[in-house]
């Protein structure tokens, strides 16, 4: 036996391992996202403009192009409509990252990462929410991080995919998916050019018994040959419709196909108690796998055609 090569082999699979979600990131970056200490990532605020930073470090990180404007950020103006507050315009931004493989169109993969702060502007679910710490642990830390492990995984995987990879972390989600609807308002990169958009916003709190449900099957004919033959570590569902639930809608009113994962609603939904220790690392690990397989299937196929759900 060729030790030297069994070796390398080894060192190689073990690479390619590495690269695959794991849990231990996922639960790292929701600890450093959700903890007390960022306050809730409220929009507007320092503990925000921290999580911005966090992300674009490791887009940096990563090796992505950085397609903002502003380096890796978007900036723009948010405004606090469902309640009365004395700072009501805010300021705000994505966070943008670019795999680029020299290809003619982009699949976009994003998640939101502000939320509720200190429970002042509104949504809150709490029966005294001002002042209370929303640390937004499964909304949406935990699709930040689903974002940053499907960076660092295309971006280290060695491979020279067909589709180009538009990484994008939306600023102002819990205040009407401003985010979303600015870059697409205005697009950092032509909106022809793209062809569908995955959005992770909730998948940490696995429930066994529900699955995951990814909607938007219905918002392109080839989502079905997508998805043929696809299996998975934990169980899934599909809904037809794109419309709803995140930053997907503001892409599916744009015409644009969509993806959205989502673990479903808990008693922590927008309170005090959405908390990391309640997440489930393992179960989101596997989810992201799934959305890989999903992608990489995706990637074997022509642009996909907009269709309507009705």
């Amino acid at each position: 036996m060729n030790y030297h090569f069994l070796a390398l082999f080894l060192l190689f699979t073990t690479v390619l391992r590495a690269q695959e979600p794991a849990a231990d990131r996922i639960q790292q970056h929701i600890e450093k996202l959700a903890s007390d200490r960022m306050k809730g990532r409220g929009t507007g605020s320092r503990e925000n403009a921290k999580a911005a930073a966090y992300i674009a470090r490791y887009f940096k990180k990563y090796g992505l192009k950085p397609l903002g404007g502003d380096g890796y950020y978007q900036h723009f103006t948010a405004k606090v409509r469902r309640v009365v507050v004395p700072d009501s315009v805010r300021k705000a931004a994505n966070v943008i990252g670019f795999l680029d493989n020299g290809a003619d169109h982009t699949i976009v993969i994003g998640a939101h990462y502000d939320h509720l702060g200190l429970g002042n502007q509104g949504s809150s679910l709490a029966e005294n929410p001002q002042g209370q710490i929303h640390n937004g642990a499964d909304d949406n830390a935990s699709g930040v991080a689903g974002l940053l492990e499907l960076a660092q995984y295309y971006a280290r995987n060695d491979v020279k995919e067909p589709y180009n990879l538009l990484f994008m972390a939306f600023g102002a989600e819990e205040l009407g998916l401003l985010g979303s609807r600015h870059f697409l308002n205005h697009p950092t990169l032509p909106l022809d050019r793209l062809n569908f958009m995955i959005c992770m916003d909730m998948i940490g709190r696995y429930n066994p018994e529900r699955g995951v449900g990814i909607g938007g099957y219905g918002t392109a004919d080839a989502w079905p040959e997508v998805f043929r033959g696809v299996t998975a570590g934990i169980k899934f569902f599909t809904d037809r419709a794109g419309n709803g639930g995140s930053d997907n809608a503001a892409f599916y009113a744009k015409q644009i196909p969509v993806l959205f994962f989502h673990t479903g609603g808990h008693p922590d939904y927008h309170k005090p108690g959405d908390d990391p220790e309640k997440i489930d690392a393992k179960a989101e690990a596997e989810i992201l796998k799934l959305e890989i397989r999903l992608i990489d299937n995706a990637m074997k196929l022509p642009k996909m055609i907009f269709t309507p759900v009705k």
